[in-house]
């Protein structure tokens, strides 16, 4: 029997992450919802300290959910592989499309690609870079409709070289 699971794991993993690396993403309070070879799900709550003045997401909360569904989702099959390779987006580009007001999921369904990319990085000693595309969703307001979309381009680089 598991006591923990492992989207349980994965989440304390990213908030501890979070507040030793990058305190803003420890600050937004992110949930993995789902974590597969294929595909992430992060969940950013809709509290106070995650709105605006017009009582939706921040736009910095919704980068931050991106962030941690590509970079997760990435992590994990980077620390899957065994490699020493670093990550990091180099571009950021985002679509609002409505006002997303209650808890926002972000989905990455990328990871195929990934694996594909890790394997790239492995052969060669240059970066390799790849889009990554990130749809965020309000299920309990609007079901599966978009309220914004992002492509961040993930740039990996084998330092084992």
């Amino acid at each position: 029997m598991k006591l923990i699971s492992k989207n349980m794991k994965a989440t304390w993993f990213i908030r501890y992450f979070g507040l030793s690396k990058v305190p803003l993403i420890f600050y937004c309070r992110p949930t993995v919802v789902k974590l597969t070879e294929e595909t992430t799900v992060i969940k950013i709550p809709y509290k106070r300290r995650n709105k605006n003045h017009l009582k939706s997401m921040y736009f910095g909360a919704l980068a931050v959910g991106a962030d941690v569904a590509g970079g997760m989702l990435a992590m994990d099959l980077i620390r899957k592989s065994g490699r020493n390779i670093s990550l990091v987006f180099k571009d950021f580009k985002a679509d609002f499309l409505k006002r997303p007001e209650g808890d926002t999921h972000f989905t990455c369904n990328d990871g195929l690609a990934v694996k594909k990319l890790i394997d790239a990085a492995t052969k060669t000693s240059e970066r390799v870079n790849m889009p990554l595309k990130i749809t965020a969703i309000v299920p309990k307001i609007s079901g599966n409709e978009p309220v914004a979309e992002f492509v961040l381009t993930l740039s990996l680089k084998d330092k084992s070289k």
